[in-house]
């Protein structure tokens, strides 16, 4: 039975920014941020990081169609823009080394920077909330409900990190990050395509 539109749309909303936040990609990123951390406070970190990206995807979702008025933009010129943004990204997740997508920056604590920014809430994540504030208020509520699940969800394999990396190895995260980042191409490609389609319907 297919599903409903609103259903789709948040479904499809899900998976889209799951693939962006790539949760599992990120667990080398993550322990190698935090691994300087006591263990007990390692689960406050994650969830604090994980709250302060929510908030900053939030506040990009509920200013995104004034920001766009603001500058003058049209959403196809956005759609294009964030196509490219997560066209690189995928790339970097595919053929990125073991240094990870944003390197293995290590500090006492990590407030913010890289974690929660950009490691989650990055240039990406960030244009496809955007794209995602434009629509119905119906629309809007599930994608934002869309949104809290899938950063709730990314939290709570954050939080599994240490015991995740040790049972699937280092080998399988890596290997789930590349096939995450095929998918993220080809959501960019399509992503692209949409936008140049819809601005030379409008010329």
């Amino acid at each position: 039975m297919p599903l409903a539109p609103m259903q789709h749309d948040f479904w499809s909303t899900l998976i889209l920014l799951l693939l962006i936040l790539d949760p599992f990609g990120n667990l080398p990123v993550f322990l190698a941020v935090t691994r300087r951390l006591p263990r007990g406070r390692r689960a406050w970190v994650t969830l604090r990081e994980t709250a302060i990206a929510y908030l900053v995807l939030l506040a990009f979702m509920a200013v995104g169609a004034r920001f766009l008025r603001l500058l003058g933009l049209e959403q196809a010129s956005l759609q294009v823009a964030g196509g490219v943004i997560l066209l690189l990204v995928a790339i970097r997740m595919i053929f990125s080394g073991s240094e990870g997508l944003f390197g293995e920056q290590v500090g006492d604590d990590p407030l913010i920077f890289p974690l929660a920014v950009p490691l989650l809430a990055g240039p990406s994540a960030l244009a496809a909330v955007l794209l995602l504030s434009v629509g119905t208020m119906q629309q809007v509520a599930l994608r934002v409900a869309a949104l809290t699940t899938a950063m709730a969800l990314t939290a709570a394999v954050l939080l599994l990190a240490e015991r995740l990396f040790s049972l699937l190895g280092e080998a399988v995260v890596r290997a789930a990050e590349k096939l995450m980042g095929l998918l993220v191409s080809a959501i960019a490609v399509d992503m692209l395509l949409r936008g140049l389609a819809s601005y030379f319907q409008r010329r």
